[in-house]
């Protein structure tokens, strides 16, 4: 069981913060202060510290030098990002926005621990052909070697041969996907490539800044810019310089901070907020949303030559619903991961377990799967998950003898019925048809007359939002 130190002179967030990582199966221990910490603990034997940027005394950044290897994660607000960033220029591993998402903080953790834990192994483990736990994100595997994302579905194994081939550019790169799908994977796993690999890269979550704040912690201020800035700053594109500046949800960015990134893509160059003077940077720029930014920009809400700046290499991450049977695998994954962090035999799913995962929809993507078997490894009592604890509304029945059957078009089976097809299209016949006859016919039944199989039957169901009635006659 990995064991962390919080160092935080806030009681609440330090108790939250213990309380989420205890429930997490992490041994913890807590300090106010620097000193305090010096006092109570041998700070090099935690396996990561988790501290606030500034606290009574000492700041924060003095843990780096005291730990003596052992990683530092920086806690800071908003206000102080660009402080943060200078935090991990003195070697800290990487800092956190307060007020931090709980599942942020969770993916952060087990990413710096399990990237602990893999150079701790890098010499003897190769030798032994050890595997190394899941990342945060269950998607790390050895095969897609410097890209650390799980996929053997083709429209993944497309999307890694394009990141080798985008990689080693300095072209700018738009990441498009479902929230959830991990687009933040695919942003590192392009700068990990790079040639400024062992530069910094910027993330910033363009959604979570105040609007007020963006433009200024993107591109800096001068002092006396805007009323409290007391004193000049840099912004986190000049802290990029010579690295990587990914903005994740960039269609949250708001018009005049658009205006601000082009100068950037367009002559290489910034100008802090009440600056008249502009200065060089070299940057490559990652973008990534979940929105159409082409519609966005024909409805001015995007700046359109932003867009075209942004769109030179388009990377499409495929929903999990799409992904076919790598859900099992990040499944697994994730279920070895949160087997080794509660300390416990090996978990498994069930069968039924198993069919569940595969067959249901995700709209949440990735997270939503990491959280529900995180949910069911807590909550189980034996080592097999069943599929009740995955807590996902599907039901089972008439699954299982076509588990692996293609799905197959609508097709001419159902132009023969007799019913009415003129003005509907194809999903709208099914629909039409399904809630006609659902009541009366079983599953295998509606799907011999649409001419499809009966999983094919109940994706288009979850995907077309028509729940099987409970009162409906069972095959």
């Amino acid at each position: 069981m990995s064991h962390i130190l919080i160092v935080e002179d806030e009681t609440i967030i330090r108790s939250a913060l213990r309380r989420l990582l205890e429930r997490n199966q992490y041994a913890v221990s807590e300090a106010g202060s620097v000193q305090e910490a010096q006092e109570r603990f041998s700070i090099p034997g935690f396996d990561l510290i988790i501290s606030d940027l500034r606290l009574p005394g000492a700041p924060g950044t003095e843990l780096i030098k005291l730990a003596e290897g052992t990683p530092v994660l920086i806690m800071t607000s908003y206000a102080s990002l660009r402080s943060a960033v200078d935090s991990m220029k003195m070697g800290a591993v990487d800092y956190i926005a307060k007020p931090f998402d709980h599942d942020e903080m969770l993916q952060t953790v087990a990413r710096i621990l399990h990237d602990r834990q893999q150079a701790a192994n890098a010499s003897p483990a190769s030798s032994r052909g050890a595997s190394t736990p899941p990342n945060a994100t269950a998607e790390g595997e050895s095969r897609n070697s410097g890209i650390g994302i799980i996929g053997r579905c083709g429209p993944m194994q497309d999307l890694f041969g394009k990141i080798r081939k985008v990689a080693p550019t300095d072209s700018n790169v738009l990441i498009q996907g479902e929230s959830g799908t991990g687009k933040e994977l695919v942003a590192r796993a392009l700068h990990n490539l790079s040639r400024r690999a062992k530069a910094p890269m910027i993330s910033v979550n363009c959604a979570a800044i105040p609007e007020t704040l963006i433009e200024s912690e993107l591109f800096g201020h001068e002092k006396g810019a805007f009323t409290g800035a007391s004193a000049g700053r840099a912004g986190l594109v000049e802290a990029a310089d010579g690295g990587t500046l990914f903005l994740d949800e960039i269609g949250e960015l708001p018009l005049e901070a658009q205006a601000r990134l082009l100068r950037v893509l367009q002559e290489g160059e910034i100008r802090r907020v009440g600056s008249t003077q502009s200065q060089k940077v070299d940057v490559r720029l990652i973008a990534a949303t979940h929105r159409d930014l082409k519609t966005l920009a024909k409805n001015g809400q995007f700046r359109e030559d932003l867009y075209y700046r942004l769109h030179v290499i388009a990377l499409k991450l495929p929903p999990l619903r799409e992904r076919g049977t790598d859900v099992l695998e990040i499944a697994k994954a994730f279920l070895a991961r949160q087997s080794e962090r509660m300390g416990s035999e090996e978990l498994h799913f069930s069968r039924e377990a198993e069919q569940a995962v595969r067959h249901y929809a995700w709209p949440g993507n990735v997270r939503e799967l990491e959280n529900a078997i995180e949910r069911a490894a807590i909550l189980s009592e034996s080592e097999e998950i069943s599929a009740e604890l995955l807590g996902i509304d599907i039901e089972l029945d008439n699954l299982d003898d076509d588990f692996d059957e293609p799905c197959a078009p609508l097709g001419s089976s159902i132009a023969t019925s007799n019913e009415p097809t003129e003005d509907l299209s194809l999903e709208d016949y099914f629909q039409h048809f399904v809630l006609e006859h659902q009541d009366h016919m079983t599953e295998t039944e509606l799907a011999r007359k649409l001419g499809i199989s009966r999983k094919c039957l109940w994706e288009r169901r979850q995907r077309l939002g028509i729940p099987r009635r409970k009162s409906s006659v069972t095959g």
